[in-house]
């Protein structure tokens, strides 16, 4: 009866394993590499300076594009290539700005907006119809008492990574 019991088991854990096989990986991003074994992501320039009332930022362009190679890298099994990458991401950073938002009743700012959008272009070598181009965006509320340096850190981290967020679930999304 024992080796019935324990041969049983052996089925059941075997049945298990062919199942989720069967099914493909498996992963809690939701992400859909389909073929694809590498990712290439290309360094987004600031180009934000050339459109009017944005802001200068040195390295914002390195940042995000560090922000955008982790997040692929921790959230799927790609690996991370410099070229020839099965998927690939490319654009440039448009807009850095930051936007007086609410005023005080003595007719003073309240609150500043700082906003970023990023140009992206996506190109799957291995399933071309999921190619696009199109733009991202998002922003950070501040006081306006405060300085944009000040903030800079916390702003920085909640638009990568809404920003970061959205390239990924619009490229490799399988809801």
């Amino acid at each position: 009866m024992k080796a019935l019991k324990k041969t049983g088991y052996k089925v059941a854990l075997l049945a298990l394993t062919l199942v989720f096989y069967g099914c493909g990986a498996y992963n809690f991003s939701g992400a859909d590499i389909g073929t694809a074994e590498s990712f290439q992501v290309n360094f987004f320039q600031n180009y934000a300076d050339q459109n009017p009332g944005s802001t200068i930022e040195p390295g914002l362009d390195r940042e995000f594009t560090n922000a955008l190679q982790e997040l692929i890298n921790n959230l799927t099994s790609l690996s991370l290539t410099g070229s020839n990458g099965d998927l690939l991401y490319e654009g440039e950073i448009v807009e850095y700005k930051v936007t007086p938002m609410t005023a005080t009743s003595d007719q003073l700012t309240a609150q500043n907006r700082l906003t970023m959008t990023v140009n992206v272009r996506f190109f799957n070598r291995t399933k071309e119809d999921a190619d696009f181009e199109r733009r991202f965006s998002f922003f950070f509320d501040f006081d306006a008492a405060a300085s944009l340096p000040s903030v800079q850190a916390a702003a920085h981290e909640e638009i990568f990574d809404r920003i970061t967020q959205d390239i990924f679930n619009a490229s490799l999304g399988n809801w």
